[in-house]
């Protein structure tokens, strides 16, 4: 009956450590209020990251306000490869990857050139491939990895990157705030 006891007490605490770690590694996927479909084009991405908000604009109409994670090191505008900040600045969408490794992507034509002179000055790689993206691929749709986790990009929900999708075009400007 003690070897039991044991092996039932054994499980609870597997079962409880298991449940504490997909809180902490998974967090659900924050509601979307129904405003009804987004439709037609953007003219404007603002990206405020002090507020880990992005606003879609239409004639200078805020559409719609998504909650971001950001670059694991978010504070301050991106430098170089590697140091896990999101540029800030004014920036333009450049490409699309339906087939990225993250949920959608639209990417950002950063480093712009003033961002590469001043990386060659310093000797070192600006860094490159920065997008907007949903969640890793094979990750469930209802999930968000939490924090600020990406190498410098703009990560939203798998389901917002499908509302986004069609109305951000190339050639979209984007303004990232501090």
């Amino acid at each position: 009956m003690k070897i039991l006891a044991a092996a039932y007490s054994a499980l609870v605490l597997l079962v409880l450590i298991v449940a504490v770690v997909l809180i902490v590694l998974v967090r659900p996927m924050p509601s979307v209020p129904d405003h009804g479909p987004l439709t037609g084009p953007v003219d404007l991405i603002v990206v405020e990251k002090a507020a880990r908000r992005m606003v879609l604009y239409r004639d200078g109409v805020s559409l719609r306000s998504y909650r971001i994670a950001l670059g694991f090191a978010a504070q301050g505008d991106k430098l170089r490869q590697g140091d896990g900040r999101t540029p800030e600045g004014i920036f333009h969408i450049n490409r699309r990857n339906e087939s990225s490794a993250y949920h959608l992507s639209l990417g950002l034509d950063y480093p712009r050139p003033v961002d590469s002179a001043r990386a060659a000055a310093g000797g070192y790689d600006p860094g490159g491939d920065i997008f907007f993206h949903g969640q890793p691929n094979g990750f469930p749709d209802a999930a968000m990895v939490p924090g600020d986790w990406t190498a410098g990009c703009i990560a939203l929900s798998n389901a917002e990157m499908r509302e986004i999708w069609p109305v951000v075009a190339i050639g979209t400007k984007v303004e990232i705030m501090p």
